[in-house]
């Protein structure tokens, strides 16, 4: 199957990263492919900079869909553009938040999501709340690492990262750690190694769930609001975007 894996933001080192991680999860016969738009944001840190990520990422699954790909995964933890991309994909499309979610509360009752900016966990709240963790998300604990910084050596951002999961541990009764930014991919098994529970990366997380709900021959709705979106005129800069009649549900 191929799975396409999309970073919302422009930063090639990040994508091969976040790439990486995802062939790593796959399983053998899994074909990723780890993109990312040509324009818009090199970092999402805010609700202004996933805005303009979404039509980027939108274009990137419009192009997938050509290719006959079977799922995609969205590799931002804002989970930009999600409800959008499910309304044009047939396959599923996951976001890497949901799906690090998920997984926490698979093998623990109780999660601490350990993330990059302190602005950014207001949204990763919001998240949790949106996707039924209001209890089991105990916190949400920011470094405020700006997220190009995860890609500099000499930031100190691992000591900095493993700290702040050693406090959620010992503070908020937590079970298990979830890496609150696709860009902290790298580190999963480092840190659990060193805090011996269960640390999970959403890129990887969403790899195999997106494997499991393909195998099972299972994709997007397309009746209700993930039905494809009403044909319509686009102007200006977005008229490439206009659906067209013969994506739109009969």
């Amino acid at each position: 199957m191929l799975i396409t894996v999309i970073n919302p933001n422009t930063a090639a080192s990040m994508t091969e990263k976040i790439g990486n991680a995802a062939r790593a999860a796959a399983a053998p016969g899994t074909q990723i492919v780890c993109v990312n738009p040509p324009y818009g944001p090199v970092s999402i840190e805010d609700h202004y900079d996933e805005a303009y990520a979404v039509p980027g990422l939108l274009g990137e699954v419009r192009a997938a869909e050509k290719q006959g790909c079977a799922a995609y995964v969205i590799a931002c933890f804002g989970d930009p553009g999600l409800d959008a991309a499910r309304e044009i994909a047939d396959g599923p499309v996951i976001g890497i938040a949901e799906a690090a979610m998920h997984a926490a509360s698979f093998v623990s009752t109780g999660f601490s999501v350990v993330t990059t900016l302190e602005r950014t966990c207001v949204m990763a709240r919001r998240l949790a709340d949106r996707y039924g963790f209001r209890d089991a998300c105990r916190s949400v604990r920011g470094t405020d690492l700006p997220v190009l910084e995860l890609e500099n050596p000499h930031s100190g951002a691992y000591a900095r990262i493993l700290e702040e999961c050693r406090s959620a541990l010992a503070q908020d009764r937590s079970g298990a750690i979830v890496l609150g930014c696709a860009g902290m991919a790298d580190l999963r098994a480092e840190l659990s190694k060193e805090l011996g529970v269960p640390v999970i990366d959403g890129v990887a997380a969403a790899v195999k769930f997106s494997e499991a709900l393909v195998s099972l021959g299972i994709g997007t709705s397309k009746r209700g609001d993930y039905a494809r979106p009403l044909p319509k005129k686009y102007t200006g800069a977005f008229a490439d975007y206009a659906p067209q009649s013969d994506q739109s549900s009969t």
